[in-house]
């Protein structure tokens, strides 16, 4: 049987510094794994890319990584963020996105240990985030995914 992995996912939106790097710091988390396509967002000034890398090192020592193969294309995220798409057509997108991106080979199981997915949405349920866990856990089948 496989070591288990722990993954952990969050969003920015809707929290605080402060809420955002205590939720990081309590959880245990080892390193942010940026899962955004834009990473420059002006949606929450502490998690534009070079100011979060800083942030993250200096209040907690955690790594910061950021995947563009684990994000949306532009084309299905304006697709549902723009013109109102649905939910399920987004998914289904999505999966198969990263299905012809094998991100199961590209990804390390390593680099997931005691890692956390962010993006913006601030719950899981309508957010990539979520669904690249529950898609790399399906092909690993050893993840234990905590969303903060």
């Amino acid at each position: 049987m496989k070591k288990p992995i722990d993954l952990f996912t969050i969003g920015f939106t809707k929290k605080s510094a402060q809420t955002f790097f205590d939720t990081l710091l309590e959880a245990g988390v080892k390193r942010v794994i940026d899962t955004r396509l834009n990473n420059c967002s002006q949606l929450a000034g502490f998690t534009k890319r070079a100011d979060l890398e800083y942030f993250l090192n200096k209040i907690g020592n955690i790594d910061y990584i950021h995947r563009l193969d684990l994000a949306p294309t532009k084309d299905i995220l304006d697709e549902y963020k723009k013109k109102a798409g649905d939910w399920a057509t987004y998914e289904q997108r999505f999966l198969q996105l990263m299905k012809e991106r094998q991100i199961e080979q590209k990804v390390s199981p390593e680099i997931l240990d005691g890692a956390c997915l962010l993006c913006s949405e601030p719950t899981p349920h309508h957010c990539h985030r979520r669904l690249v866990a529950e898609y790399l856990n399906e092909r690993w089948g050893n993840l234990k995914i905590c969303h903060l």
